[in-house]
């Protein structure tokens, strides 16, 4: 039997939001929001859909972790060889979003993407657990494997090799930084006249508008 998604649906009236709620800076609004999903105990408050596109403009979009961000933008690690890098290498633009359901808020972000220095990836890859540091050895993110054995043998190879050196991190594997030059919050809103807030870059500063829901 079909399910009948169609009338599925959740009138928001938690909050607004209006020109006087937010920051003058995007990222200092952003840190709020988060700050917020944290103590309202949002299941996995920092996980973004990243969207990226291919070379012939096709999209596609997975969920990563928010692990760092400052005024320059939104930092998230993965590995280097993976699609999502491929997709960036060719056409270094991304969009992130994150939702948080039980605030009935979104943010979106939109701008160019490059990857952070060795230092700034050492310094976060080194503050994983251990499990996770090999993780990153095992994994050839994105490529066809024969079945889940071969990632538990793998596993096994590379935690008998560091148990006699030094962890070190893997050369294909970092982050990214996402410098935004345009954010949207979103307030979810009775019959669906949310409220948008949108900042676009325009030079140092940043200009605010509202949106049509």
């Amino acid at each position: 039997m079909k399910n009948d998604v169609s009338q599925i649906r959740r009138d928001y009236a938690q909050r607004s939001l209006s020109r006087q709620d937010v920051s003058g800076d995007p990222l200092k609004q952003l840190q709020q929001w988060l700050d917020e999903a944290i103590r309202a105990e949002a299941l996995e408050p920092t996980a973004m859909t990243l969207a990226t596109v291919d070379s012939r403009g096709r999209p596609a979009g997975r969920t990563v972790l928010l692990k760092e961000f400052d005024e320059k933008g939104v930092v998230f690690y993965t590995n280097y060889n993976s699609r999502k890098a491929h997709h960036l290498l060719l056409r270094p633009f991304a969009a992130l979003t994150l939702f948080w359901p039980e605030l009935e808020r979104q943010v979106r972000l939109e701008g160019r993407v490059k990857k952070v220095g060795a230092e700034r990836s050492d310094s976060y890859f080194f503050s994983r657990p251990y499990k996770s540091q090999l993780g990153a050895w095992v994994s050839d993110q994105s490529a066809v494997i024969p079945d889940r054995q071969h990632l538990e043998d793998k596993m096994e190879r590379v935690a008998e090799q560091f148990k006699n050196q030094p962890m070190q991190r893997p050369p294909y594997w970092g982050g990214y930084l996402l410098i935004p030059d345009r954010v949207e919050f979103w307030q979810g809103r009775r019959s669906r006249l949310h409220d948008r807030l949108e900042f676009v870059a325009d030079g140092q500063s940043w200009k605010i508008q509202r949106l049509s829901p």
